[in-house]
Parts: C-alpha cells; structure tokens; sequence
C-alpha cells in the first residue's frame, strides 16, 4: 500500500523523471535535426528530415528511459533534500530504507511502459520512419537505394530500402553473380508479398545486364522475383537491433545461430530489454544512495553532472563488455549484468556507509 510520504515521494520523482525524460529528447532531436541537415537529396528535404526524426521520437524515449530515471532520481530526492523534506521524513520515523523503497515503486510503472513500448511501438515506428525516408529518397531518375539493408540468398544479394507496416517493399535491388561474376543489376520500386507464391510481386523494375563485351538495359512493369526473405525477415533486418522487439531480437538471435552466424549483439540487446526494469532499479539505488550520501548537501548541477558520468560510464561498459564476450567467450548475458551488480553493490555501499 502507498503511505502518504510514498505518494508524495513517488509524484517528485516520478515528475523529475518525465520533466528530464522531455528534456533530453528534445535537446537530442534539435542536434541531430541539424546535424543531418547536410544529408539531403532527391525529394528528402528539410522537412522530411524533420518529419523522419519526429517518426523516431519512440525510440528516442526508449534509449533515454535510463539516463532519466538516474537523473530524475538525483533531482526529485535531491530537490527534496535540498528543501529538509526528507529530513523532516525521517525526524517523523520514516527510514531511509522506507524512503528509498518509496523512490523505487514508480520504476514499477516505468518499466511497464518502457518494456511495452520496446516490444510493440518503437519497432513499429522505426519501420514507419525507415520506409518513409526510404520512400522520400527516390528519385525518379536515379534507380538506387541510398542505404538499406543487405542480404544474400544463394549467388544473389539484395538490398531492402524499406518496408511499410502493410509488409510492402519501398525500394529493392537486386545483384546477380555468377560465380566471381556480376551477371546483372535489378531495382525495383516497390513490392507486395505473395505469401501463396512465396516470392514478392515486384513493380517498376530497371535492369542492367552485363555481357563480355557491352551492356544492356530494359524496364519492366512488374515481375515475380523469389526469395526466401519473407516480409517478417525484412523487417527485423532493416531496423537497428536497438529497435527489435523482444520477441523479435529473440528470433534473430536464434535465425543467426541457425546460419552459424555470431549472435553475440542480438543476445546483448535481447537481455538489455529483459532486465531493464533491473537497470532501472539498480539506477535508482545509485541515485537515493548518493542523495542519503554523499550528494545531499550538493547543488542540483553538480548531482546533474555526476549523474550523467555514472550513465555514461554503465553504457559505455555495457559497449565495452559486448565484444569482450566474443572475445573471452563470455554469455552476452553478463554483459548486461555485470553493470546492474556494479550499481547495486555501489548504492548498497554509499547506503552503508552513510549509516
């Protein structure tokens, strides 16, 4: 049950929280806005730069779900602190203990909402903002595909531009070798699954083919083309692994050690998803640990400024130990829980030092 102190520190740091959580996607949006500003070309202009940043405000909020909970933590105790809030607390019987647990029981709801948006609204959004400025790119006179995603099926590679939550292909080439040689290159515009043929109905096709001695090329309205890569495929492979769901990092992983291909980055995101509510705890301790310890008489910059180091630091560990597992032949999974313990162990020591 929530107390009248659990309330009222839940509502202060679960209002920190949100407040920082705005704070740090829209300062990270206007710096990548203006840093893609030189990538334009074709019909991908200023303001379909803006309207694809937008599209991946989702996963915006999904990657700083950690960095605002750490800071939201430190700012809504710290604040409290601050102002003998939680002085008065504790004059009135509460413990630091009870405080912390009282800290703690929004990342029960954030964890909620953050691992509902990894699974279903950020893998959603990244594959609508994918296909529309994949589909923005297009130029009516130039048959490629600026980026994509790359893959081979027997002596043929194709590369994906993007694809529509309809499972409807927005640009798609295809190279065709035989052997060492490159016998002929394939764009097509778009494409429609044919679950019943297996193969994808491909429309507005440009092709060059290559002979000993000169080349040729043709158009064609449409074309059957066959592969194995169903819409499903295409999908997980043309979003960063950062944006899978879980379920979808879950199938890589297992589709990539299937080909003996290492899975090693899959595995990694698949636990950082799972134990996020973990993290998101351990964060927190480190917060009320540091604001009962030795944050409490700081100002609110200085609690910012450390407050983002230690962020840093999880991450970059977290990056850090990834290759080491493939290197030492480590599981993934310690990579994800290595961090978490280093956190726990720390604000467990900061809290029994400071009593």
């Amino acid at each position: 049950m929530f107390s009248r102190f659990d309330r009222y520190i839940a509502r202060n740091v679960f209002t920190a929280m949100l407040v920082t959580e705005v704070a740090l996607v829209a300062l990270n949006l206007a710096i990548v806005f203006i840093d893609k500003l030189d990538g334009m070309e074709g019909n991908y202009g200023v303001f379909e730069s803006f309207v694809y940043q937008c599209l991946r405000l989702p996963w915006r909020l999904y990657e700083f779900a950690p960095l605002a909970v750490l800071l939201g933590g430190l700012i809504g105790l710290g604040n409290m602190a601050a102002s003998n809030e939680l002085t008065a607390m504790r004059a009135a019987g509460a413990s630091i203990t009870r405080l912390t647990l009282a800290a703690l029981k929004p990342m029960l709801v954030v964890s909620v909402i953050v691992m509902a948006m990894g699974q279903w609204l950020v893998p959603n959004a990244e594959q609508l903002a994918q296909s529309y400025k994949s589909e923005k790119q297009q130029s009516s006179d130039v048959a490629s595909i600026s980026g994509g995603a790359w893959e081979i099926d027997g002596d043929t590679f194709f590369n994906f531009g993007g694809i529509r939550l309809d499972n409807s292909l927005v640009g798609i080439e295809r190279l065709e070798f035989d052997g060492s040689k490159l016998r002929s290159i394939s764009y097509g515009a778009r494409g429609e699954w044919d679950a019943d043929k297996q193969s994808w109905h491909i429309e507005d096709i440009q092709t060059t083919s290559f002979h000993d001695d000169h080349t040729t090329a043709e158009h064609q309205d449409s074309a059957e083309w066959k592969t194995r890569f169903d819409p499903e495929f295409i999908s997980q492979l043309i979003l960063d692994l950062d944006t899978h769901s879980i379920s979808g990092l879950w199938q890589l992983a297992h589709y990539q050690d299937a080909q003996g291909v290492s899975s090693n980055s899959a595995w990694l995101y698949f636990w950082q998803k799972i134990l996020q509510p973990f993290s998101f705890i351990s964060l927190m301790l480190v917060a009320a640990s540091s604001v009962f310890g030795p944050l409490r008489s700081k100002s609110a910059g200085t609690r910012i400024f450390i407050g983002i180091i230690v962020a840093l630091c999880v991450k970059y560990l977290q990056d850090l130990l990834a290759p080491a597992s493939l290197l030492f032949g480590f599981p993934p999974l310690w990579a994800v829980l290595i961090p978490i313990l280093l956190c726990v162990a720390a604000g467990m020591y900061l809290f029994r030092r400071n009593g």
